[in-house]
């Protein structure tokens, strides 16, 4: 049996070949890859932004250009389907960023969460950007609030670490996510990465890093093990292409 994986991400699509259209970035291509299927089937999720059509639109043209079948799960105003039946007869699970707090409320709400377990112990590839990210992490930081970041602490756990996204891009990420480790207010491991990056976790360790195109390895954008030492915090940088 294929062991759990989860792909979490600041990443995941580059721009398309006309205005306003997203293809697979790298890392994503790859995740199809490592399903083994010639036609995978993905379900897509954008419950963090109240499952907007133009996202599932967007959902559906690029992961077809890729050559999947493509599933979805909307919780507005309902749910579409049954979450388990849905969620582990996909290869692979996509969700969308937008508010991890929301989506984790409306996952709970409608026994997501149960579901993204019970996908995720069948070898069902999860993977998501941001919200998506977050969600399968103890916590995080987070805009779900408004524009003063804030700590979300009750993801799904799967993996037992506090996740930091956009960490390049956003200046309140990096410093708000050392202050809650030294708090405790997270846990004191914490794996982040900046936008374009995905990090690979095998079961709940992390073992790689990806990106959505060729990066530089020693300038480029990167993922980092963060890690509350005493009452310091102490970062250790893994570039593209490398391990954990």
């Amino acid at each position: 049996m294929t062991s759990p994986r989860i792909l979490a991400t600041s990443g995941g699509f580059v721009e398309g070949p006309t205005q306003q259209t997203r293809r697979l970035g790298a890392m994503l291509l790859d995740a199809l890859g490592r399903t083994g299927k010639t036609r995978p089937t993905v379900c897509v999720l954008g419950t963090a932004l109240g499952d907007p059509d133009a996202s599932y639109a967007r959902y559906y043209e690029a992961f077809g250009a890729a050559g999947c079948d493509v599933t979805e799960l909307r919780l507005f105003p309902q749910p579409s389907g049954d979450p388990t039946a849905l969620l582990t007869t996909a290869d692979l699970v996509w969700v969308g960023g937008g508010s991890v707090a929301n989506l984790l409320a409306l996952w709970r709400l409608h026994g997501v969460d149960e579901a993204m377990r019970e996908a995720w112990e069948a070898g069902v590839i999860l993977s998501g950007v941001s919200a998506g990210s977050i969600c399968w992490h103890t916590g995080g930081t987070t805009d779900s609030f408004g524009q003063q970041l804030r700590p979300v602490t009750n993801g799904l756990a799967l993996l037992p670490y506090a996740n930091g996204v956009h960490y390049d891009a956003e200046a309140q990420r990096r410093p708000l996510l050392h202050q809650l480790m030294r708090d405790g207010v997270v846990t004191p491991l914490a794996y982040c990465t900046d936008d374009h990056v995905g990090i690979w976790y095998e079961g709940s360790e992390a073992t790689s890093v990806v990106a959505d195109m060729p990066v530089d390895t020693t300038s480029g954008p990167a993922a980092y093990l963060v890690e509350r030492v005493g009452d310091d915090v102490v970062e250790r940088r893994v570039g593209v292409g490398q391990r954990f």
